[in-house]
């Protein structure tokens, strides 16, 4: 599997996208029982965050983030890209 990132910016106020953080944190653990080794966090000095997980694919990829609560409820606006490490 290859890693990848999702970079999110919050578009909603902080009230209703909290709505969503619990539901995001399961959905997360979820991707981890499945193998994706998937990481959530946020900006400490800004707004956003990301989540870096593994994939087979970018179509997988991107259905992942597609499938995540902060996603599905249009709390964020975000792009995915696909992480070469290179050491």
């Amino acid at each position: 599997m290859t890693w990848f990132v999702k970079i999110e910016k919050g578009i909603v106020p902080k009230h209703i996208f909290d709505q969503y953080v619990p539901a995001h944190l399961e959905y997360v653990a979820k991707l981890n029982k499945l193998g994706h080794e998937a990481k959530t966090g946020y900006w400490k000095e800004a707004e956003g965050g990301m989540l870096i997980f593994k994939a087979e694919s970018m179509e997988e990829a991107k259905t992942i983030v597609e499938n995540d609560p902060l996603v599905r409820n249009k709390c964020v606006e975000y792009v995915i890209h696909q992480w070469c490490i290179v050491n």
